[in-house]
């Protein structure tokens, strides 16, 4: 699974977060974001749920208050007992583009997805995940049909190109071949 999906059609969902638990009685949720900044969602008519593989699924928001700098409190409609709410717990919540682009801080991680990794003069394809650890972040890319990690922190990243979507990294050496061989 990517952070980054199509839904069949010409429409780029962006993973989110994730419904972690029900909260109260009466079917409100939980939601932990990577948006990088404190936000309510004002403005956002649903959230989508990956039914299955590439079925997105709009849950139509009634009301969202800030619980923390990356969770909050949403009530969704014809989500109104804590067992309905228990059902879509773990889920995780996608977002269309222009939502996505809308709620995102600039200077989160997230939006790296879709990024160009550069390492010196090779293009080695774009971010498909990213993976925040406490002292750096995995970008997830397929190379080849093979699945490769790369570590950002301030000893691999040279310059991120925000116009062109372009991250330059310096990796270690024989890192690619890991993956690769």
């Amino acid at each position: 699974m990517t952070d980054q999906n199509k839904d069949g059609g010409d429409s780029l969902y962006y993973k989110v977060g994730k419904l972690v638990s029900a909260f109260g009685l009466k079917g409100e949720l939980i939601m932990k974001h990577k948006l990088g900044k404190k936000t309510s969602l004002k403005g956002l008519a649903a959230i989508f749920v990956e039914e299955r593989k590439g079925s997105f699924i709009p849950w139509f928001i009634e009301s969202v208050r800030i619980k923390a700098d990356d969770e909050v409190y949403l009530v969704l409609q014809d989500v109104i007992t804590r067992e309905a709410a228990n059902k879509l717990t773990q889920k995780e919540v996608w977002l269309p583009e222009p939502d996505f682009k809308k709620f995102s801080s600039k200077t989160a991680p997230i939006n790296l997805l879709g990024y160009a990794i550069i390492d010196g003069e090779k293009d080695l394809g774009p971010i498909l995940e990213v993976i925040e650890q406490p002292h750096q972040l995995l970008c997830r890319l397929d190379i080849g049909g093979k699945e490769v990690l790369i570590p950002l922190h301030e000893e691999t990243i040279r310059k991120i190109d925000r116009t062109k979507q372009q991250v330059f990294v310096e990796l270690p050496e024989g890192l690619l071949d890991i993956y690769l061989k």
